[in-house]
């Protein structure tokens, strides 16, 4: 039976991405006595991230392959927008879906530029085309392309390989991404932006995203729905964090999601539902001093520096202003996307000179700032509310 938890809301006619239905799904490996995919069904909506986790060893990962082939399944089928992905070539089919895994997995011999372009030079575009859509990208995953199209893995930190590995998985315009633990292979910090990220490309490409991850932390915070496997990847839940967290299904969900469930409902609650503060604000190439005025006029000590483009790029103090005019800091700005959750600004806000986090929205476009204060207090009202319920 196909498993598909329900989910209101109207529909979404921006969704760029294609229904996924496995049925009767199984993979079967010579000489080995347990099946590693005992009859998987489920259906993946258009357009939603689905997070497959689970135990290591309970086939999440080779389920995952099947969908593009990688690994080819025993018996079953499984169609993408309705059709049958078995009776399609591997090449077309891989072509047509994206593939990003840990690492970013990049050609170290090929420039970023050249990383992102192979799977549209070998469906044939042509370079203004590529080139166009490489900086578009580039542009997506918060990657100047001035400052990156040209740039060699190895002068890469690993956060800007995974975010060239996202795009590379992009470059097609596929309507199906496949993430194989995609952000497990970088220090908690980059992995939170990493994941923010994610979520921003998702509001503006509605793609159909499946996502492998052993943390189910990631799994809420990410996913629009979660599939909870066991062993032979059996379904021990399917469904929204929510529900998962609100009224798991059985003891192995109970027992895997972790005796912290109430404080994991934290990761369910999004810095946008919270009331941001606006502190000074300044463009590169301002007058420093008119700067410095407008800043001890509203008593602030520091001022938030924007780009051109309206992207916060430092947070410097007062005292910390030289010259003649703002140039951008060079220290980097660590900043935190509207749809994080309160874990991640708590966390964040400790690591901050400030007590303190930078928002920003879809393009990095800065909203304003989330202190200790805002989120304690978001933290109680919830507190009251569960009380009374």
């Amino acid at each position: 039976m196909s498993t598909t938890p329900e989910r209101t809301g109207s529909a979404d006619t921006s969704i760029s991405g294609a229904e996924i239905v496995l049925d009767n799904v199984v993979k079967r490996y010579p000489g080995q006595k347990t099946t590693a995919v005992d009859s998987l069904s489920l259906t993946i909506p258009a357009g939603e991230i689905v997070m497959f986790v689970g135990p290591s060893g309970c086939g999440k990962t080779t389920s995952l392959k099947m969908i593009n082939r990688l690994i080819e399944p025993t018996s079953g089928t499984i169609r993408i927008d309705g059709e049958d992905v078995l009776t399609q070539s591997e090449n077309d089919l891989r072509r047509r879906i994206g593939y990003v895994i840990q690492g970013g997995s990049l050609f170290p011999h090929m420039s970023v530029a050249k990383n992102i372009a192979i799977v549209p030079k070998l469906l044939g575009w042509d370079s203004s085309r590529i080139t166009k859509r490489t900086d578009e990208l580039l542009e997506l995953v918060g990657l100047d392309p001035s400052r990156y199209r040209d740039r060699y893995p190895r002068e890469l930190s690993g956060g800007q390989q995974q975010r060239v590995g996202v795009a590379r998985g992009l470059a097609a315009d596929p309507p199906v991404v496949l993430m194989d633990e995609p952000f497990g292979a970088v220090d908690p910090i980059t992995r939170q932006r990493l994941q923010d990220e994610l979520l921003s490309i998702q509001r503006e490409l509605h793609k159909t995203i499946v996502c492998v991850t052993h943390d189910i932390d990631e799994a809420i915070k990410l996913g629009d729905r979660i599939l909870i496997l066991q062993d032979g990847a059996q379904i021990a839940q399917y469904d929204t964090p929510e529900v998962i967290l609100g009224a798991p299904a059985g003891e192995f969900v109970e027992d895997f999601v972790g005796s912290g469930s109430a404080l994991k409902q934290l990761s369910l609650t999004r810095i946008s539902e919270i009331a941001l503060r606006t502190p000074t604000t300044a463009t590169v190439g301002e007058r420093t001093d008119d700067v410095r005025r407008r800043a001890e006029s509203n008593g602030d000590m520091a001022v938030i520096v924007l780009d051109g483009r309206g992207r916060p790029c430092g947070w410097p103090w007062l005292r910390q202003l030289t010259g003649e005019k703002l140039v951008e800091p060079t220290e980097e700005l660590i900043n935190l996307d509207h749809r994080a959750t309160l874990n991640d600004a708590l966390d964040t806000m400790l690591s901050s000179s400030h007590g303190a986090a930078v928002v920003t929205g879809d393009r990095d476009q800065y909203l304003g700032v989330v202190d200790f204060r805002s989120v304690t207090e978001h933290i109680r009202m919830l507190e009251e509310q569960a009380a009374r319920d």
